[in-house]
């Protein structure tokens, strides 16, 4: 269980709308609103790049009255499913989905089978990418994949595609450097 204890306020005075904010939230919690941005509480997981990117300091980071908290029971869905998924996006069940969170993949897993269809979905159920928002962005992305889902391109940069693994290396490339042991690799990785 994530729990959120601080949220994001903008300082309207002080706002410029330059709109860098929007697309930095890793779950869509600011919009604009009269050239100003507007934050919805109940979206914002504190990730605070909205803060790190306002070149005005119109942002600013408070304490919540109450926590938030974040989670997706992993039991209450299809455990058979949830193993496909991530057997599909090669991510083994207990790895790291967030480290910043200690989120586990196969709560991911869940999230989509509960209807998560995107990483933002995916961050307001499980409480992922309110510490870095690098590392579980792309996890969440792979497992979404693996699910069938086709994600949007990224606009502006919000969201990047996900990142090369050894699972993306040409079979050309594992033969020309049979010495770096891609294939033991993934002999290890197949174990789950």
């Amino acid at each position: 269980m994530v729990q959120i204890n601080y949220r994001a306020e903008v300082i309207p005075e002080k706002c410029t709308g330059c709109v860098d904010c929007v697309f930095v939230c890793p779950t869509l919690a600011i919009k604009m609103e009269a050239r100003k941005a507007v934050i919805d509480e109940s979206k914002c997981v504190a990730c605070q790049n909205c803060i790190g990117i306002c070149g005005d300091d119109a942002i600013v980071k408070l304490e919540r009255a109450e926590p938030m908290e974040r989670h997706v029971d992993y039991q209450s869905v299809d455990q058979e499913r949830v193993l496909e998924i991530c057997k599909r996006a090669n991510i083994h069940p207990m790895q790291w989905l967030c480290l910043c969170t200690a989120t586990r993949a196969r709560e991911g897993a869940a999230a989509i089978l509960n209807g998560a269809t995107t990483p933002e979905d995916m961050a307001l159920a499980t409480g992922t990418r309110s510490g870095c928002t690098v590392y579980c962005a792309m996890m969440s992305m792979r497992l979404l994949k693996a699910a069938g889902v086709n994600l949007p391109p990224a606009f502006k940069w919000h969201l990047f595609d996900t990142t090369q693994t050894l699972w993306d290396v040409p079979q050309d490339v594992i033969d020309k450097y049979s010495d770096y042991f891609l294939v033991e690799d993934k002999d290890v990785f197949r174990k789950f």
